[in-house]
């Protein structure tokens, strides 16, 4: 699902708001999880799942081309944990 489907589908679901209206408000709410995870915080979103930052630790790594030693830094990546309603839900339904 791409962002313009989920606006769209938020627009059908909301009465008495238009596209654009429905547009700001799901722009509104990704900011302020982009925001939240760029201070460091977790995001939990009960029923859905939760976002937090993890740091991962400066390593040496091999360049696959030319074999290599490359010094990588640190760098903090996005960690989604699943929440249990979220895992229920798309493991009873039969594919």
């Amino acid at each position: 699902m791409t962002r313009s489907e989920l606006i769209m589908k938020v627009y059908e679901e909301l009465e008495g708001y238009t596209r654009k209206q429905t547009e700001i408000i799901v722009e509104t709410f990704f900011d302020a999880i982009k925001s939240a995870l760029m201070k460091g915080e977790k995001v939990e979103l009960r029923g859905f799942g939760n976002f937090k930052v993890k740091t991962r630790k400066p390593r040496q790594a091999r360049n696959p081309k030319t074999g290599e030693q490359v010094e990588v830094p640190p760098r903090r990546v996005i960690h989604f944990k699943p929440g249990r309603e979220l895992k229920e839900a798309l493991n009873s339904r039969e594919m």
